[in-house]
């Protein structure tokens, strides 16, 4: 599905504009186009707070919509984008809308800019490519930056552009359902990408891959009617840079529809989102479908590990044995842990070209979500250098991380009595456990692993979220790639 949503800078209110949004703080002046006093919009429960919005109909001219803004001297790039994404949804179905948002805060120009798309935008998607006579109506938005502010603004309004557009991509891909996006097709889109965003692409087939020794994501495929594909992505920074140019790596789990296996899933809300088990990959694929644009620094290289994950006659099965990539065998306990397989052969890849550091992106664990709930995260690792890069990453992108700890002394529930290890361990702490399994593949490279199983999806609109698929990861993976710094080891 197309981005429906045009952003514009511009230095002054369009003449024609259906909806005026107006930034009222919960402090200070009440800007005269609002029309009504303080204590007028206090009546009618407004008080400036960050995200509410009241509608003031016009008899002649634009609709006015009161934004709040909480307190402007404190503005962050989180209140800017949920403000904006408050104002999206209250003018929603009009066509054109002007806001004065950037110009309202003490932020810099450009971040709240680039902010104040991210919001309009990622609010006003919908997954409407099924629906019969449903389409998304389009809209323009005129950001108004005035004086000083105006060049910030112009550049923040290109970036927020670019990281949108990117996660509309991977949100549009998560929605879609299993039949219209097979691990076949997600490379063929891949492709297509790479060529519009200037990567470099190489789709690996089933024969490939049993040349190169990858079995766990061959042993996941090995119910399925459909064949696997790993695709993998590389970003080179255009220029000359001066020295070797640093080198991330990014793993993405690409299972188009986890079944579970032998090991089925109940039927239930959750099975029916197993559609979005590919949203590593879909993050991995639309941000660095960005870096090109955003004119990245670091050199990326991506690895896509899809397929889909179905019980059947030649399914894996219990206590099956999975020789990987790099050589180490697992004895599988349960066929629905196929996430942390896939990704072990596209880890022990990305480990052999000796990067900086690399991180793999997965919607991994259900022990996870139980930590964290629904809006955050978890990310584990092996050098906290770099981890502390993805928490900073994540905060700029208003995509919420917690650290959970790489307890070594856990990986003894994965021991195997007849392979290197089991694929899943006890009953407790199996997010820690299941990123003690990728630690194995990861040799002595820098690394972190974000498990979105639980962010991966929201039931309903929520700020900038919009009911569906995230496209969580997508803009902290940008952020971390053009912010890259080698850690120290």
């Amino acid at each position: 599905m197309a981005n429906n949503v045009t952003v514009d800078s511009v230095r002054s209110f369009p003449r024609k504009v259906e909806v005026i949004g107006v930034p009222v703080g919960t402090t200070g002046a009440i800007p005269r186009q609002v029309g009504l006093s303080r204590a007028t919009l206090n009546t009618h429960g407004f008080h400036g707070r960050v995200g509410q919005t009241l509608t003031v109909p016009s008899s002649s001219g634009p609709t006015i919509i009161a934004l709040g803004i909480g307190d402007s001297r404190k503005a962050t790039v989180a209140t800017v984008r949920r403000s904006a994404a408050a104002l999206a949804r209250a003018a929603s179905g009009r066509a054109s809308v002007a806001t004065s948002l950037v110009d309202a805060v003490s932020l810099d120009a450009r971040a709240a800019a680039q902010a104040a798309v991210e919001g309009f935008v990622l609010a006003s998607y919908r997954y409407t490519d099924l629906k019969s006579g449903v389409e998304n109506p389009a809209v323009s938005v005129a950001l108004v930056a005035t004086g000083s502010r105006a060049k910030g603004c112009d550049s923040g309004v290109e970036r927020g552009r670019t990281t949108a557009a990117a996660a509309w991509t991977a949100r549009d891909l998560a929605n879609t359902p299993p039949a219209y996006l097979t691990a076949r097709m997600m490379a063929d889109r891949a492709v297509a990408m790479a060529k519009e965003s200037g990567l470099d692409v190489e789709v690996f087939d089933n024969d490939k891959l049993a040349v190169m020794g990858c079995g766990g994501l061959l042993g996941v495929n090995r119910g399925s009617i459909e064949p696997a594909r790993m695709v993998k992505l590389t970003y080179n920074p255009s220029g000359k840079p001066s020295g070797s140019p640093r080198h991330l790596v990014m793993v993405g789990k690409g299972i188009t529809y986890d079944s579970g296996g032998i090991s089925l899933k109940p039927s239930d809300a959750s099975h029916a989102n197993m559609k979005m088990d590919m949203s590593g990959a879909a993050a991995v694929l639309s941000a660095m479908s960005a870096l090109k644009a955003l004119r990245c620094r670091t050199k990326v290289t991506g690895y896509l590990m899809c397929t889909d994950n179905r019980p059947s006659g030649s399914a894996m099965a219990m206590g099956d044995v999975l020789t990987f990539r790099n050589g180490k065998t697992s004895e599988i306990h349960n066929t629905d842990a196929e996430g942390r397989l896939v990704l072990a052969d596209g880890l022990s890849l990305g480990t052999e070209s000796k990067p900086d550091a690399m991180v793999d992106i997965a919607t991994l664990t259900g022990a996870c979500m139980a930590a964290l709930g629904t809006k955050i995260a978890g990310v584990l690792g092996t050098n906290e250098a770099f981890i502390e890069q993805v928490k900073e990453a994540a905060g700029r992108a208003d995509e919420p991380v917690w650290q959970l700890p790489l307890e070594r002394d856990y990986r003894r529930s994965l021991d195997s009595n007849v392979a290197d290890m089991r694929n899943i361990g006890g009953p407790y702490a199996g997010a820690i456990t299941a990123a003690l399994f990728l630690s194995e593949f990861t040799g002595n490279v820098p690394w972190a692993h974000l498990d979105i199983a639980g962010p991966m999806s929201v039931d309903g609109d929520d700020g900038w979220l919009s009911r569906g698929a995230t496209g969580f990861g997508t803009r902290l993976l940008i952020e971390l790639a053009l912010n890259f710094t080698k850690p120290k080891r």
